[in-house]
């Protein structure tokens, strides 16, 4: 009979600490980003005609986890930074890329793109 009561005691503790626990949002890095697009980076100098398939892949993974106005706020942020520091980047591949992946981004991969405006 203790046992039970011990065993219900604790299943109602659980309970009270999962009730009362703040939600834990998902957020994006811009490591995350540059991660997912790096195999990118020769399409987007211009040495390729086409990304590769590890590169739509990131792409495809970066459209599915930025799922939310931040999570695709922050990882336009990030690509934008990303575009700055690219050198010889050629800005038609870059704005093509997730069209060429087959991904439908809700926004241009642009350096003139503000990130603010977007919407999940």
């Amino acid at each position: 009979m203790a046992y039970v009561k011990v065993i219900t005691c604790m299943a109602m503790m659980i309970c009270m600490m999962l009730i009362s626990s703040p939600m834990v949002v998902n957020a994006i890095s811009c490591s995350e980003v540059i991660e997912e697009i790096e195999p990118c980076l020769e399409y987007l100098r211009g040495g390729s005609s086409a990304p590769s398939r590890e590169c739509c892949d990131g792409v495809n993974r970066l459209n599915h986890i930025a799922d939310t106005t931040s999570a695709r706020r922050t990882t336009c942020e990030c690509l934008k930074s990303a575009a700055y520091s690219i050198s010889d980047l050629n800005t038609n591949h870059a704005e093509e890329l997730p069209r060429r992946c087959g991904v439908k981004l809700p926004y241009r991969i642009s350096t003139s793109t503000d990130c603010n405006r977007i919407r999940a």
